[in-house]
């Protein structure tokens, strides 16, 4: 198994730390985001403490609880970006118009 650096290290630490700082800005118990996300309150617990062995589908229910799943999603989405929407124009095929 390879290590995790140590930057993934500190990335996992920062994202549960907002996750729980999310959680406490609702008002809500651990207890009670673990069960509307449909997971154990020790698997909230490894995600609020960055240990980096939750699945993503866990991730993502507990951020879709907290209603900031979708910020997190498109925050990944690379036509948001200058440097994305660049590449995407030379590397995704363009469509073909056909004269009618």
């Amino acid at each position: 198994m390879a290590r995790t650096s140590q930057r993934t290290v500190r990335d996992l630490a920062s994202f549960g730390e907002h996750v729980r700082t999310w959680r406490k800005i609702h008002g809500l118990t651990a207890q009670l985001v673990a069960d509307r996300a449909g997971i154990t309150r020790t698997t909230l617990r490894s995600i609020e403490n960055g240990t980096g062995t939750v699945s993503l589908e866990n991730t993502l229910a507990v951020l879709r609880v907290l209603g900031v799943a979708d910020a997190v999603v498109g925050a990944t989405d690379p036509l948001t970006t200058d440097l994305g929407r660049f590449h995407a124009e030379r590397a995704l095929p363009q469509r073909v118009r056909i004269a009618g």
